[in-house]
């Protein structure tokens, strides 16, 4: 049983109960999505100490916090200390990226003291052990070690994992007939793109989907489709290689939904704001309405130190047009590896993109806590704001850094307030 084939059957489970608490929606409409296709519940059966999440059409916006050790750092307390900080700002997953060091250790402390589900990447850890134990080049790991490496990241707990179906020798034939300037940027498409042409054989997460959606049902494990030929630059934005691996994407997504194995989409990546809705609608239309989870977008290459701020506003965009789950992009994208303050900067930057999607959206609750923001500022009560505030301890702190000595009022307006004066004129 899944939460998949109880949706389907009509039952209405403890978590979609809690689920409809958390949103503010009735049972059935978390039961009707899941059913549909439309929404997730990533929880993994094994994972036992976290409350379940919905992800989907009619739902707020979610965020996601990407963590993970590195070969040049490999510093686990740091790396949870990242995920505390991700997890207070807003962050509702978090995925662990790690690539060094005592992979599977890490992975499992991670489970164990975060309160929101986890992704990874199993791939990752499937090319690393080759390097790192078999003292062997990556094109040598065998779709033993993947699918292993894949069983262990279920039983441990994960609930959902980022799996490159769509890089097959057919999509990548596609990118390269087409050109582009950057080629290929998701770390486990190239993996698979160089393995695929060392042996000659075709992607062995694509051709051999059934195994793993046997491993995810029986773990109850989202699949989140991975985006392996997304775009890594603007020009390259929905191009024929992007668009042949959303194909077959939405043709995997049948026949996970078919044995009632949950599935979401990952999207791009670098995309020109005038394509942003319509790569929206292209996931929509190609994947049957399947939950959209998208890396920004980032809507310009030339800010290297402020993709944050790039990425919000694509992410703003992305899911005003309907995609559901937002990557958070961290000021060091580019650059190097997020630290404690990148991951804070990034998961605010997302939770203000999200926040202005779902009033966009209608989505229930969302322009309320705004209208409660104004009332509160016409009032001038200053506590009540910075307790609305999306980032409390910064409003607080730069509040109280310049606080003029009429309290009622702010230093940029002072005795000139126009909030002051409208209300007396208007009394």
């Amino acid at each position: 049983m899944t939460k998949l084939s109880d949706a389907k059957k009509g039952i209405i489970t403890d978590e979609m109960k809690r689920c409809a608490l958390d949103e503010g929606v009735e049972e059935e409409f978390i039961r009707r999505g899941i059913s549909e296709g439309n929404t997730v519940i990533t929880h993994n059966v094994k994972h036992k100490s976290i409350k379940p999440l919905a992800i989907g059409k009619g739902l707020r916006t979610k965020i996601n916090a990407n963590i993970g050790t590195s070969k040049d750092h490999v510093d686990v307390s740091e790396e949870l200390e990242k995920m505390m900080v991700a997890i207070k700002a807003g962050a509702d997953t978090i995925m662990d990226l790690s690539t060094w060091g005592e992979v599977d250790e890490i992975r499992k402390v991670i489970i164990r003291e975060s309160s929101v589900p986890i992704g990874t990447v199993p791939i990752y850890q499937a090319a690393v052990e080759t390097v790192q134990k078999k003292k062997e080049s990556i094109v040598h790991m065998t779709v033993e070690d993947i699918f292993k490496v894949i069983e262990r990241h279920a039983e441990d707990g994960i609930d959902f994992i980022t799996v490159h179906c769509g890089v097959t020798r057919e999509s990548v034939g596609r990118l390269k007939k087409e050109g582009r300037i950057m080629d290929i940027v998701s770390r486990g498409g190239a993996f698979l793109v160089e393995w695929m042409a060392y042996n000659n054989k075709e992607n062995p997460l694509f051709e051999h989907f059934d195994r793993l959606l046997d491993i995810a049902r029986a773990y109850d494990l989202t699949l989140s489709l991975g985006d392996g030929l997304r775009p890594g630059c603007l020009a390259d934005a929905t191009d024929r290689g992007q668009v042949q691996e959303l194909i077959l994407l939405g043709e995997l997504t049948e026949r996970a939904w078919a044995v009632d194995v949950q599935v979401m989409i990952e999207g791009p990546g670098h995309v020109p704001i005038n394509q942003i809705e319509a790569n929206v609608l292209l996931e929509k239309r190609l994947c049957h309405g399947a939950p959209f989870y998208v890396l920004g977008p980032l809507v310009t290459d030339l800010a290297p130190g402020y993709d944050h701020i790039t990425s919000a506003i694509g992410g703003a965009i992305a899911a005003s047009a309907g995609a559901d789950f937002l990557c958070y992009v961290t000021p060091s994208e580019h650059l190097g590896l997020p630290s404690i303050d990148d991951v804070r900067e990034g998961v605010i930057a997302s939770r203000i993109a999200a926040h202005a999607a779902d009033i966009a959206k209608g989505v229930k609750g969302a322009i309320e806590e705004d209208n409660r923001m104004a009332m509160s500022r016409k009032k001038l009560d200053w506590e009540s704001q910075i307790n609305l505030a999306l980032d409390p301890e910064k409003a607080r702190r730069i509040r109280n850094s310049r606080k003029p000595e009429d309290s009622d009022v702010c230093t940029m307006c002072g005795e000139f307030c126009a909030i002051k004066i409208a209300s007396r004129g208007l009394e």
